[in-house]
C-alpha cells in the first residue's frame, strides 16, 4: 500500500462512528521495583512507585478508536461504585461517547497487574460473569437495537463476562442483512455458536484452533482451520491473529476464499496486553473508510505491531502507522 493511500484512508477516519458493544474492564498498573524477596514466603516484595489505570476490554478497543481519530460510542455494564466512577472519568477524558452504558448492581470488573520494573509479577482479577437477564436485558437490546442506525460499523468486544448474548447476535445479524452493516467480532471460546453470519471475526490461534475443532500447528492446519471457521459460521471473514507469526486473513469472495499472509512488523515484543483489541478497532475502522479488508489487515498489523512494543494496555496513532509505513519504503 503506498503511503498516499494510507493517508488517503486515515483522513477519512475523523468522519466515521463505530458503536462498540461488549464488556467493559477497568485495568489497575500497580508499579514499582523488585529488591527482594519477603521473609514471609518466596515471593518477590513490590516497592510500589505509581498506581494508574487504564480502559481494558471494550472500552480498550474504543480507547483504540478514537487514538485512531475515529468517532465511537461504548455500549456494556458497570458497577455504581467508585471503580465505575473512574472508567466513567477515563471515558469522558478519552472523548468516548457513553450513551449507552448502563450502571447495574454488579461490580465492575477490574484486572490488577503488579509490575516490578518490566515484569508483571501478579495479576488479580474483581469481575462478576452473571449473564445480564429480566428488564435489565430488555432495555439494553431495545436501546442498542434503536441505537445501530447511526453507526457505521459495530464491534463486538466478548470477555465472556454477562453481555453478550444469542439475543444481542439476533439483533446485529438482522441489521446486517437489512443495512449491508458491517460487524466485527473479538470473539471467545465458550461462544463461537453465537458468532454465525457476522462480517468478521478475529481470533488468535488458540481461539481459532477451538473454534475450528482444528489443532492450528502449521500453515496447512491454520488454512483448514480458516476454511473450516468461514463455513462453520457462514461469516464473510476470519482473521486469525498469530502473536509473532504476524495474522492471516481469509475472505469469501463469491464462491472462491482468498488468503492472505501478513508477517508482524513489531521489532521488539514488550507486552501483548490488547492487542487484539487493536487488531479489531484499525481494521475495522480502516475497511469502512474505504480500505478493501485486506488494506485493512495490513494497517491493523501495523498497529498491532506498535502496541506489543509498548508496556501494558496501549494504543496506536495514525502517526505511528503512517512512520512505520514510511519505513518499510526506506
Amino acid at each position: 500500500m503506498s503511503i498516499t493511500k494510507l493517508e488517503k484512508i486515515l483522513k477519512k477516519f475523523k468522519d466515521k462512528k463505530i458503536l462498540v458493544i461488549g464488556d467493559i474492564i477497568l485495568d489497575r498498573y500497580i508499579l514499582g521495583k523488585v529488591m527482594r524477596i519477603s521473609p514471609e514466603a518466596p515471593v518477590p516484595v513490590v516497592e510500589v512507585d505509581e498506581e494508574t489505570y487504564r480502559l481494558g476490554g471494550a472500552a480498550n478497543v474504543a480507547n483504540n478508536i478514537t487514538a485512531l481519530k475515529g468517532q465511537v460510542h461504548l455500549c456494556g455494564i458497570i458497577g455504581k461504585g467508585s471503580y465505575g466512577r473512574i472508567l466513567k472519568d477515563l471515558l469522558q477524558e478519552k472523548g468516548i461517547g457513553q450513551d449507552y452504558i448502563f450502571e447495574d448492581t454488579r461490580r465492575t470488573t477490574v484486572k490488577t497487574r503488579v509490575i516490578g520494573g518490566n515484569q508483571q509479577i501478579v495479576r488479580f482479577d474483581i469481575e462478576n460473569r452473571r449473564r445480564l437477564e429480566g428488564k435489565s436485558k430488555e432495555l439494553f437490546l431495545s436501546i442498542i437495537k434503536n441505537a445501530l442506525k447511526n453507526f457505521d460499523a459495530v464491534i463486538v468486544s466478548d470477555y465472556k463476562k454477562g453481555v453478550v448474548s444469542e439475543e444481542l447476535f439476533r439483533i446485529l445479524v438482522s441489521h446486517k442483512k437489512q443495512n449491508g452493516s458491517f460487524i466485527a467480532v473479538d470473539p471467545k471460546v465458550g461462544h463461537f455458536r453465537l458468532y454465525k453470519q457476522v462480517s468478521l471475526i478475529t481470533p488468535n490461534v488458540a481461539e481459532a484452533s477451538h473454534g475450528a475443532e482444528i489443532e492450528i500447528r502449521d500453515e496447512k492446519s491454520l488454512t483448514k482451520a480458516g476454511y473450516n471457521l468461514l463455513k462453520k459460521l457462514a461469516c464473510d471473514s476470519v482473521l486469525i491473529t498469530r502473536g509473532e507469526e504476524g495474522m492471516s486473513l481469509f475472505e469469501k469472495i463469491n464462491s472462491e476464499i482468498k488468503t492472505t499472509h501478513l508477517p508482524t512488523t513489531a521489532r521488539k515484543v514488550f507486552d501483548v496486553t490488547g492487542a487484539g483489541d487493536t487488531v479489531i478497532a484499525a481494521i475495522t475502522l480502516a475497511h469502512v473508510a474505504g480500505a478493501s479488508l485486506t488494506e485493512a489487515a495490513k494497517i491493523a498489523n501495523i498497529a498491532a505491531g506498535i502496541v506489543v512494543e509498548k508496556v501494558g494496555t496501549a494504543v496506536a496513532t495514525q502517526e505511528e502507522i503512517i512512520e512505520i509505513l514510511k519505513a518499510s519504503y526506506v
